[in-house]
C-alpha cells in the first residue's frame, strides 16, 4: 500500500498574507478560496470560497460558497494560485470534462 504524506511549510510570515488556493476533493469538486488555517489531520479552513464547475458544453460555472471547511481525508490536492495569471484566464471559454469521483473507482 502506498502512503501519501502531506505536509505544509508555511512560515509565520507567510500566514500574515492572504494566500489563495485551489483544492481538488476526492469527489471531483474544485474549490478556490483564501487559505485561513489547517490542523493536524489536514482539515483546511478557507474563506471567500467559490466552486468551479466544469462542463464539456458550457463555460466554467462559478458557485459562491463563502466560508468553507474541508475534511483532510477528502482532499486530493491543494495548490497556491497565481492571482494575476488566474485573472487573465477567461473561464467562460473553457470547456472540460468534470473530474470524476475517485471514490467510485
Amino acid at each position: 500500500m502506498n502512503i501519501l504524506s502531506v505536509s505544509f511549510n508555511f512560515s509565520t510570515n507567510s500566514l500574515r498574507y492572504a494566500v489563495t488556493v485551489e483544492v481538488i476533493t476526492s469527489d471531483g469538486r474544485v474549490i478556490v478560496g483564501t487559505f485561513k488555517g489547517f490542523d493536524q489531520t489536514t482539515n483546511v479552513i478557507l474563506s471567500s470560497c467559490h466552486e468551479r464547475v466544469f462542463s464539456e458544453t458550457e463555460g466554467v460555472e462559478t458557485l459562491p460558497l463563502g466560508l468553507y471547511i474541508i475534511r483532510g481525508d477528502n482532499i486530493v490536492l491543494i495548490g497556491e494560485i497565481d492571482l494575476e495569471r488566474d485573472a487573465s484566464v477567461d473561464l467562460t471559454e473553457i470547456r472540460a470534462a468534470p473530474i470524476t469521483d475517485i471514490t467510485r473507482r
